[in-house]
């Protein structure tokens, strides 16, 4: 199963790597640089998927002690940081021939690196904990209370004078995106799910394989 998801999400990164820099037409305004827009959206868009999953799974390993639970928890927070990380990493390419700087402290920006360092203490603090019982507890609650700074990230660009633009997907934007360069968001935003995927099967038999040998 694992191995098929690793198949589909290189499929499907290459098939969006065509829509998005091949099949969608350039932006009359931004031209070219627009389309790190097929890389930048699916990235923060499936990294709050993942720190989803570590809000629901760690409510269910406090609520039920499930082992299970945990460990996707951990690699979904993984995988949410990688994601996080390559977001904000592709948001500062786009923005220095746009807004003229690699990174300002404008709200959607400052929020987004507040979730990241949420997440990376979220980890740290697994490996921080001798008891790992009690190191899992303490990295639940963490889980559970960073997933509130996930709305505050995306209603940013509402709630606050930004910088950054509106959602473009809800419409909000200065203008909606035409259907060639929605089409090629979605199969963006397919594969880039595959693959966060496929990062936590593989991150889960990993973890059942140390913790057969430290058995």
């Amino acid at each position: 199963m694992t191995r098929w998801l690793g198949w589909l999400a290189a499929l499907g990164l290459l098939a969006g790597l065509a829509m998005g820099f091949g099949y969608a037409p350039k932006d009359a305004v931004q031209g070219n640089v627009q389309r790190i827009f097929y890389l930048h959206v699916p990235l923060i868009v499936t990294a709050y998927l993942a720190f989803g999953v570590v809000f629901v799974a760690s409510i269910t390993y406090l609520w039920r002690r499930d082992v299970a639970a945990d460990r996707l928890a951990h690699a979904s927070g993984e995988t949410g940081v990688i994601f996080t990380g390559l977001a904000i990493m592709a948001g500062s390419i786009w923005g220095k021939p746009t807004w003229g700087t690699w990174w300002t402290w404008d709200a959607r920006l400052t929020s987004t690196a507040i979730l990241f360092l949420i997440y990376v203490g979220y980890l740290l603090l697994r490996g921080m904990v001798e008891d790992r019982e009690q190191g899992a507890r303490y990295a639940a609650v963490v889980g559970i209370l960073g997933a509130v700074n996930i709305p505050i990230v995306h209603f940013s660009v509402s709630w606050w004078r930004t910088l950054h633009q509106p959602s473009t997907l809800l419409g909000a934007g200065p203008a909606p995106i035409s259907p060639p360069m929605k089409a090629a968001w979605v199969v963006n935003q397919i594969a880039f799910v595959l693959l966060c995927s496929y990062f936590v099967a593989k991150r889960l038999a990993l973890r059942r394989l140390e913790e057969e040998i430290h058995a």
